[in-house]
């Protein structure tokens, strides 16, 4: 299998999944919508983002939430994601859709230069209302969904990196900063940011 990354983004998150369960998938860098090779991401990914998979039949799959419960359900004796069909499976999903719609995208206008100080302050106020919410839970367990570290913690840990890079001030939320912190020290975790080149040795 192959894993279409940018540094640092997205895509982050399936990578740490892959390596957390031990699956090998060859990495491919794009950069500027190429691959490293210099092929055309688009011609991979119509969507024109990462992450994508290539599977080893040619398929290709998109999303990282998606890309990351395929990972997961390929070795359900990992635990990484509970089985399909119960409710925990259902409480993750819902779990990685907030991710996905509350802070992922929210995140993006913080990354646009053009972005006006007003709509900054508000997407700023609306993410720390969102964190808020995890902030509560992550109080009650060390992980999102209870004891176990799963694809929705990686979710999570990737995204809420970005708050340095756009200096967002998160240092009121406790519970979230030690969850960071317990994440990064995941020996999978470090593999993985290593393998991007954005943890250095």
């Amino acid at each position: 299998m192959k894993l279409y990354f940018s540094p640092g983004a997205c895509s982050l998150a399936p990578h740490i999944v892959a390596r957390e369960l031990g699956i090998e998938v060859e990495l491919d860098k794009i950069k500027d919508k190429k691959t490293s090779s210099g092929e055309d991401f688009w011609a991979i990914n119509p969507k024109g983002y990462v992450p994508a998979l290539k599977l080893d039949d040619g398929e290709v799959l998109t999303e990282g939430p998606v890309i990351s419960q395929y990972l997961a359900d390929s070795k359900p004796g990992a635990d990484l994601a509970p089985a399909n069909g119960t409710r925990e499976r259902y409480r993750l999903q819902a779990m990685l859709g907030y991710i996905n719609s509350e802070i992922h995208k929210t995140y993006s206008p913080l990354f646009t230069p053009g972005t006006t100080a007003e709509v900054r302050k508000e997407k700023e106020e609306y993410l720390k209302k969102r964190y808020a919410l995890i902030d509560k839970q992550l109080a009650e367990s060390p992980f999102l969904t209870g004891e176990k570290f799963t694809i929705a913690d990686a979710y999570l840990f990737t995204v809420t990196n970005w708050a340095r890079h756009v200096k967002l001030d998160l240092g009121d939320f406790k519970n979230l900063t030690a969850f960071q912190e317990r994440v990064a020290a995941r020996p999978a975790v470090k593999e993985a940011m290593k393998a991007e080149g954005i943890l250095k040795e």
